[in-house]
Order: structure tokens, then C-alpha cells, then sequence
């Protein structure tokens, strides 16, 4: 279909200013909406008011029908967008981080959502985003000059019709989706716990564990401090790494996730020569326990490469001979051991373990070849598990690139919605 091509500048005044009005009105309670309580499928979060007074200057304003979408990365590629809808008193002011678009009298707000919010006009206002680093931001300008293809109020009725009716058919396959990985998630904790807690045997005598949630254990599993098992003294302590562009790897309390490290999830070396006085601790091995002490606090993970280095707030255990690693990092990762660190913990913003505390913490136990047992037996279920999640993740993906495929094809006119049915 061949529409005419406009521009956004046209069709919607970008961030309007507050009405006269609201100055007489000081008291008055207006929605507030911080980038938090946007969200990526479009909701929006409105559980906070202001008055009037206190936001009327330093902060974005809009009205009920407005259009705002996030212009900070990455918050504008993860596609935080929505229309603003049951605003108290119909206003509302929020962070200066989004841009508003106000659809004149060309163009239905919601078609201009759609606009806002497609394929192309994200991939050209990443390409078109100013500043360094993470504050990066989409400018005004370039949304002002977006050119597309405007139908008329009509055919733009029927596009939105179209897209509100598939795209809630694939959003309930998405939900289904992502409730598929939590009771998947779900069950995986479960069948972990469960192990390191009761073990594989239903019909095994057991004794009272000593801790009231946790019940009953196998008789025969010793509750030890955890410290009994690991071999030389722990040492916590550790120089500050001269940080360089490559080297050896230093892995931080950000790579260390529930069981394994993520080498992703931040990409920092230490210089060769540093690397013994940085380690002085004990150069680590194969099979050491990992442990986070403060931010996140309590996440356990295996080292598989020994040449790295560790930064501060990472500790190191290295097993004795009697306790299996696998065992002891699925043990430390579930609620039980999780729980003896939440009671121990200090700190306001960010809990924090101190070393004294370590002496405390207790691990749950059977013999070694049991603890094997067990571990290979998690080792199948966890990977059986983790691969229905992937399968269900990668759905998602599918979905999604559906969805953004058929927005891009609806609004520019490449499929006839009157047909849109047939070609979805």
C-alpha cells in the first residue's frame, strides 16, 4: 500500500509543557512515574503520586493519552514505551529520561505508539544517540525528523485493531512461556534442595535436623561446620588489583552466579606481573569453592579455570578429600545454607558477610560416595531442566521477533491487515 510519507514533528508535539492550570493547584496529587515503573510490555506502575508543587519543575510532564517512551540506553532498546492511561487527575510528571509524544489531530496516540515503538525507528535512534558510555540518549531532534508512512485515521483504526488482537495472542504465548520457566525454575530448586536435604533414598531412617523448617534428615548425614571440610585455613583477604585491558581474568562478585561462573557479566584482568601478590591467598584449583561476601552476598560456584585471579569480595574454600565440590556448591545454593547466611548478614543497602561469620555456617552431609551419588543424579535432572528452560527462552525470542515483525509490516503498510489474519 502506498501511504504518504510524514514526519513525527507533524503529527505530535514532543514534551509538551504543564497547563497554566496546574500552577493554581500546588496541592494537588498527580500520578508519578519513575523508569522503573515503566515497563518493557508497555504496563505502567502507577502506585506513586506527588503533588504538584514538588515535581511541576525537574521533571517530565504528561496527560492521560500521552505517549512516552525512554530515550536513556538501554532502557530505549529494551523498549520501555507506553501510553499513559488512569493517571490520577489525568496528569502526571516523571523522569526527565523519557521522551512524550502528544498526537495531534492527524494520527490516533495509539497508531503513534505503534510508530514509537517499532523495529526501525529503534535500530535508527540507537544508530542516531548521543553521549558516552551508559547515558547515551536518543535526541529530540531525531524523533522530531522520523519519517513514516502515515495512512488515514481510518486505515490507521483497522492497523490498530489488527495489532492490539494479534500481538495479545502472542503476548499470552509469551506469558505462558515465561510461567513455563518459573515453575521449571521452581521445580529445579526443589529437586536440589530436596537432595542435599533428604538425600535419594524415601525409605532412609531420619533424625530431627535441628532446624525447625528444614525437618527431619537421613540418620546417617553428619551436620558439621562448614569449615570442618575445607582443607588450610580460609584467607579472605587480598590485594586491590591494578585492573588492566587484558591479562589474567579477574572474576568478581558479579561473575559468580548460583553454581557457576558467568565469565559475561563483567570483563575485568589483572596485569601478569601483579598476579602473585594479587593471589597471595592461594593460587586457586580445579573443584575450590567460590563464595561472594557482600553484593550479591552468598552466591557459590566451582572454579573450572584455574588461572585467574579473585577480587576482595570473593573467598575461596578449597574442599578436603571427604566433601565432593558439586555436592557443596548445590548445598550452598539452596534455601537452608541461604538462610544461615541471611541471619548473619549486616549492611543497609547491600548485605554483607563478616569473616567471623564464617566459623558458623553449617553444611548438611552424607558420605562421600552418597554425596556423588547425589550429585550425579542432579547433574541429569538440572541439565534436563535447564534444557526445557532454553527451549522455552529461545520460544520467547521466536515470539517476540514475530511480534516486532508483524508492528514493522502493520504500520508500514507491507501487509493489508484486511489480510493480516491469512499471513500470520
Amino acid at each position: 500500500m502506498s501511504w504518504p510519507s510524514t514526519r513525527v514533528r507533524y503529527v505530535a508535539e514532543l514534551n509538551p509543557t504543564a497547563p497554566a492550570w496546574l500552577t493554581f493547584h500546588p496541592e494537588l496529587e498527580a500520578s508519578f512515574l519513575p523508569m522503573e515503573a515503566i515497563g518493557e510490555d508497555a504496563s505502567l506502575r502507577l502506585d506513586q503520586t506527588r503533588p504538584v508543587e514538588a515535581v511541576r519543575n525537574g521533571y517530565s510532564f504528561f496527560q492521560e493519552g500521552d505517549v512516552a517512551f525512554a530515550k536513556v540506553t538501554p532502557c530505549f532498546e529494551n523498549g520501555k514505551a507506553a501510553i499513559m492511561s488512569g493517571l490520577t487527575e489525568g496528569v502526571g510528571f516523571g523522569t526527565t529520561e523519557i521522551t512524550v509524544a502528544r498526537a495531534n489531530s492527524r494520527i490516533l496516540n495509539r497508531f503513534l505508539f505503534y510508530v514509537l515503538t517499532e523495529d526501525r525507528f529503534k535500530q535508527l535512534g540507537k544508530s542516531a544517540m548521543t553521549g558516552a558510555g551508559g547515558l547515551k540518549r536518543v535526541p529530540d531532534l531525531f524523533t522530531k525528523d522520523f519519517s513514516f508512512p502515515l495512512p488515514s485515521l481510518a486505515e490507521q483504526q483497522q492497523i490498530i485493531a489488527f495489532l492490539d488482537h494479534e500481538t495479545s495472542q502472542i503476548d499470552d504465548l509469551i506469558g505462558k512461556q515465561e510461567r513455563l520457566i518459573e515453575l521449571l525454575a521452581e521445580k529445579r530448586q526443589a529437586s536440589i534442595t530436596h537432595a542435599v536435604t533428604k538425600g535419594l533414598d524415601p525409605t532412609a531412617p531420619t533424625k530431627p535436623s535441628g532446624i525447625p523448617w528444614l525437618g527431619a534428615i537421613p540418620a546417617h548425614w553428619t551436620q558439621k561446620p562448614m569449615c570442618h571440610y575445607m582443607a588450610g585455613r580460609v584467607d579472605y583477604r587480598g590485594a586491590t588489583p591494578k585492573k588492566t585491558d587484558d591479562g589474567i581474568f579477574l572474576v568478581t562478585a558479579k561473575n559468580v552466579r548460583k553454581g557457576f561462573i558467568d565469565y559475561s557479566a563483567s570483563t575485568e584482568y589483572v596485569a601478569v606481573e601483579d598476579y602473585d601478590s594479587v593471589m597471595s591467598r592461594g593460587i586457586p584449583a580445579i573443584g575450590d569453592i567460590l563464595m561472594t561476601m557482600e553484593a550479591p552476598l552468598g552466591n557459590f560456584a566451582l572454579i573450572d579455570d584455574p588461572k585467574v585471579a579473585l577480587a576482595q569480595r570473593v573467598i575461596k574454600f578449597r574442599p578436603k578429600a571427604e566433601l565432593v565440590p558439586a555436592f557443596a556448591a548445590y548445598a550452598a545454593n539452596s534455601p537452608y545454607f541461604q538462610a544461615q547466611l541471611e541471619e548473619r548478614a549486616t549492611g543497609s543497602t547491600a548485605l554483607g558477610l563478616k569473616a567471623s561469620k564464617l566459623i558458623e555456617l553449617r553444611l548438611t552431609a552424607p558420605s562421600r560416595d552418597e554425596q556423588q551419588r547425589i550429585v550425579d543424579f542432579l547433574d541429569t535432572a538440572v541439565r534436563r531442566i535447564d534444557g526445557l528452560m532454553q527451549r522455552a527462552k529461545a520460544g520467547i525470542s521466536l515470539l517476540l521477533e514475530r511480534r516486532s515483525a508483524l508492528i514493522s509490516a502493520a504500520v508500514t503498510g507491507k501487509i493489508d491487515v484486511r489480510e493480516g489474519a491469512a499471513w500470520l
